[in-house]
């Protein structure tokens, strides 16, 4: 296919930016000029462009709405296990301190396994409260 010859004038910052695409991504300037040319010059390119742009927020502003249910979750399963334990937990007795201590140790290195499981397996509070709440 026969192609037009143009002489064009550019910035020589432009310039350093096409030598620099042309080279990363081993292809002539002419075909990255011409590509860019037919983009700007496309009737729907700048809808194809928005509504990229508009697939990505949505996707962004689901995620976040996970983040942030899933925060509102953590917090609040936090501050009910905080209520119950300072409600139902007696201080204990001080000839009972080192024995109690040596217990909630072995508790903390149960609780710290059993979280690695459930990380490792994927299973989280949120999935579950998720799972419980639809049915």
């Amino acid at each position: 296919m026969k192609k037009d010859q143009l002489t064009v004038y550019l910035d020589p910052t432009l310039t350093a930016a096409l030598d620099d695409l042309a080279a990363r991504r081993r292809v002539p300037k002419s075909k990255i000029v011409e590509s860019a040319l037919a983009t700007f010059l496309s009737p729907d390119g700048p809808d194809q462009a928005e509504a990229a742009i508009t697939r990505r927020l949505d996707r962004l502003t689901r995620a976040i709405e996970r983040l942030d249910r899933n925060h509102d979750i953590t917090g609040e399963a936090l501050a009910l296990f905080i209520r119950f334990w300072l409600t139902a937990t007696p201080p204990v007795p001080d000839d009972l301190r080192e024995a109690a201590q040596a217990k909630g140790m072995e508790r903390y290195n149960g609780f710290v396994e059993t979280l690695g499981r459930r990380l490792a397996k994927g299973t989280t509070l949120a999935r579950e409260v998720s799972s419980d709440s639809g049915k």
